[in-house]
């Protein structure tokens, strides 16, 4: 099987996000796989295991990604492309999608595998549209596969309940939750994954000029959430409580 993973470098999930000049401030941030992708390579290698093939982990970031590239190679990926993203905006989720469908048109794709959401913007739409631009079936947050042949048995997350597919290859699927527990690089998984291939490619490479990914969506501002004010604790009897938090409703939460 020719089994693809998209792939993004994001934000540890336990770092303090600090805001300079209206961006993100990424001075000394620590970085990692987007945890969802960490599924999705996790069940690419799965697979592999059980029919064959080959893994390949395709990135559209910028040159400092080959860090978390180099992680997913260590668990087990048998090569990788890192598609630089330096001459455009990768934030926008048409631009990213437009352009590593580009490149896996090109590509003899049995199943292209990638995260249900980024953990820095939660959108979930990369996935669908290259589903889209492939002009192939596509089925979100999945928590088991099964593939017998050409056709692969799904199940995926409905909202605490479950949802079983039938669907013929190729497909893409975004990994969700629960889908397998992402196993760590061993020692030799490390010392392989430096001398595996790693493709770098440009926009130039796959024949697309910026105009053709110019981003859809624009950044107005970026703030961080307001911090939260310490509680208050009602007292008195019952009805004393409930017209005093009735009052607080209308006058300061403004809910009612």
């Amino acid at each position: 099987m020719n089994i693809f993973v998209v792939m993004k470098r994001t934000f540890d999930t336990e770092e303090k996000i600090t805001i300079s000049n209206g961006s993100i401030n990424e001075d000394g941030a620590e970085f990692i796989i987007n945890p969802y992708d960490e599924y999705a390579i996790e069940e690419a290698l799965v697979l592999r295991e059980k029919h064959g093939g080959e893994v390949t982990v395709v990135s559209f970031a910028e040159e400092d990604a080959e860090k978390e590239i180099r992680t997913a190679l260590a668990m087990g990926a048998d090569k990788a492309i890192l598609i630089d993203s330096e001459e455009v905006d990768a934030k926008d989720q048409f631009t990213t999608a437009k352009v590593l469908a580009t490149l896996l048109k090109d590509k003899e794709c049995d199943i292209i595998l990638a995260g249900n959401v980024a953990v820095d913007g939660g959108s979930g739409q990369v996935g669908p549209r290259i589903a889209e631009e492939l002009n192939i079936a596509h089925v979100t947050s999945i928590t088991k596969i099964d593939i017998n042949g050409s056709i692969a048995t799904i199940e995926r997350d409905v909202e605490g309940d479950k949802e079983v597919i039938e669907v013929s290859l190729p497909v893409l699927v975004t990994a969700q939750q629960g889908l397998n527990e992402p196993r760590y690089p061993s020692l030799p998984g490390i010392m392989k994954a430096k001398k595996k291939p790693l493709e770098r490619l440009e926009l130039d490479d796959l024949d697309l000029e910026e105009e053709d990914v110019e981003a859809k969506t624009k950044t107005v501002e970026i703030f961080l959430p307001p911090k939260k004010e310490a509680g208050k604790i009602l007292t008195g009897d019952i009805a004393t409580q409930a017209k005093e938090l009735v009052s607080l409703l209308k006058t300061e939460a403004k809910v009612i």
